[in-house]
């Protein structure tokens, strides 16, 4: 393990503290880690827009909006390749949140992720994107087969 030495101002100490103990970090080290990354992770989307993701797409919309979730259900299974899991849950009355698991290419997540976001009646739209690698193929008796992995 490598190890380096940064100085903070005693404002961006105090401030760095705080979030650790919010968080619930063990350490100084594990959270600069988590920062690091976080960062990485920006940066690998930007420049690896061909790669494959994990994604979580989170929504609110009101169900009462004219054929909204019929319209959201039929984006979802025109990209079924990419859909793995839903979740449906209701805030009152009028809202419902969603919760959309996504895999694929990054370029295609991101296309569906932008076309629900943009349905009208859709509110809060919110995608966490997780770029992966595919790991070498190994069997656990059966099929071989290959598991996702995040790339740092």
């Amino acid at each position: 393990m490598d190890r380096f030495t940064i100085s903070l101002d005693e404002k961006l100490a105090t401030a760095f503290d705080q979030l650790i103990k919010e968080r619930g970090y063990a350490t100084r080290s594990e959270a600069v880690r988590d920062i690091l990354r976080s960062h990485l992770q920006v940066r690998e989307e930007k420049h690896n827009a061909k790669g494959l993701c994990v994604a979580n797409l989170s929504y609110v919309y009101n169900h009462h909006e004219r054929e909204l979730s019929e319209r959201l259900t039929s984006i979802q299974h025109a990209h079924h390749d990419l859909t793995v899991s839903a979740m449906h849950a209701h805030l009152d009355h009028d809202q419902c949140i969603e919760t959309v698991l996504l895999k694929g290419p990054v370029t295609r997540v991101r296309v569906l992720a932008d076309e629900i976001i943009a349905e009208r009646g859709v509110r809060h739209g919110q995608i966490n994107l997780v770029s992966v690698k595919r790991g070498e193929p190994h069997s656990h008796g059966g099929t071989p087969h290959r598991h996702l992995k995040p790339q740092h």
